[in-house]
């Protein structure tokens, strides 16, 4: 049984996180410019209506304008700027454009400040902001040809050919940095993506070896321990507690090929799981010494194996010893410890390869955020201490 739930879903992946702020930001900023300059601009065409300015034009072009404006800044901010509004846009914008003769008065005209000269200029910065190059520089290059036909239809042609010099000049700046930003954007994006296919690699690998080394801990602890203390004779003959020890191994391995739910982690009494541990190993003498302690399902999963693992090792390494299992708890940690006084071992002589005290015991508390701590020396017994930061 695992010490704790391991997650086994990769985390979620983010879908383009730079390319999506981008377009948040392209998607808002353009939807207030179309806003700001419709709105100021419908003020300032009302206010300067001298002659030849027609107020029957006039009038409802301004309405029109504003309802668009208004209409492509709800539009914009509620479900994006698709391509149609892009177009429509355009299309609103060069109309205007070539009604200047009737929308805008002469001597507002010069020094590009009329409102459609802003009107324009918004539309152009707008295009190449919100639609691809291919698209977005024949939509400015429109805007620009209307625009001055509009200007040159006032009989203004200096005005028409500054405005349309300076839209060019926004249409090219405008798409070339926003090509550079889409490119840098999307460069980010392929980065970011990359890290998060390494980062689930990594996850998934992470928790196939932890459930490898579940596993080897379950067969080191049961299968490995029975087969072990076969070979060193501690198993008398017809024991009916070795034919129980074989039917638990047997459980466990059945368990080890179940795919079923992971169980609650509710809290359980530590306490009544240690209890259960001296009767799975019936030849060995265990004193207990138990203090009440509940603690989450899993933790007590982890230390229960790890003292069986003890208690285990006592059996294979120091027959005929006497051991003790010992739970105490106080504000800071939970702490198990099993002592025995069998002939005892030198720690750092163990072979890196054994994988008993390791994964069994070591292994175990790490992966709860807990640790082992082993003493012995030959001669003087050993003590295995399990301590868990954290009270139930």
């Amino acid at each position: 049984m695992p010490a704790v739930a391991i997650r086994t879903t990769p985390p979620p992946a983010l879908d383009n996180p730079a390319g999506g702020a981008l377009g948040l930001i392209f998607t808002t900023l353009p939807a207030l410019l179309r806003l700001t300059c419709g709105l100021v601009a419908a003020v300032v065409a009302l206010w300067v209506r001298t002659p030849p300015v027609d107020p029957a034009l006039l009038l409802p072009g301004v309405a029109a304008l504003t309802g668009w404006s208004l209409w492509y800044a709800a539009r914009a901010l509620r479900h994006g700027i698709t391509p149609a509004l892009v177009a429509g846009d355009v299309a609103v914008t060069a109309v205007a454009c070539l009604l200047i003769p009737h929308l805008v008065a002469p001597g507002v005209l010069p020094g590009e400040g009329s409102w459609i000269a802003v009107l324009a200029s918004a539309t152009v910065i707008n295009a190449q902001a919100t639609a691809r190059a291919r698209w977005s520089i024949p939509a400015g290059l429109l805007v620009t040809a209307t625009y001055a036909a509009g200007a040159q239809a006032a009989g203004n042609p200096t005005e028409a050919r500054a405005h349309a010099a300076t839209l060019l000049v926004q249409t090219a700046c405008t798409a070339m940095m926003a090509t550079v930003m889409r490119r840098r954007i999307g460069r980010a994006d392929r980065v970011f993506a990359e890290h998060q296919r390494m980062t689930r690699d990594a996850f998934v690998a992470r928790a196939a070896r932890e459930a490898e080394r579940r596993q080897n801990r379950d067969l080191h602890d049961t299968v490995l321990g029975t087969l072990t203390m076969v070979g060193l004779g501690a198993v008398p003959r017809r024991s009916a507690a070795f034919r129980e020890r074989c039917a638990a191994d047997l459980r466990t391995l059945v368990a080890l090929t179940d795919a079923g739910p992971v169980p609650g982690d509710g809290p359980v009494p530590l306490d009544g799981r240690l209890r259960r541990v001296p009767q799975r190993l019936p030849e060995l003498r265990v004193n207990l010494e138990l203090a009440s302690c509940t603690v989450p399902a899993g933790v007590a999963d982890a230390i229960t194996d790890s003292a069986y693992a003890a208690l285990s090792n006592v059996v294979r390494h120091a027959p005929g010893a006497r051991a003790t299992l010992r739970l105490t708890r106080d504000a800071v940690a939970v702490v198990v410890e099993v002592t025995d006084d069998g002939p005892g071992f030198d720690p750092t002589g163990v072979p890196p390869q054994r994988y008993g005290l390791r994964e069994s015991v070591r292994g175990r508390m790490a992966a709860i955020g807990g640790r082992a701590e082993i003493r012995s020396a030959p001669g003087a017994g050993t003590l295995i201490r399990l301590e868990w930061p954290g009270v139930g």
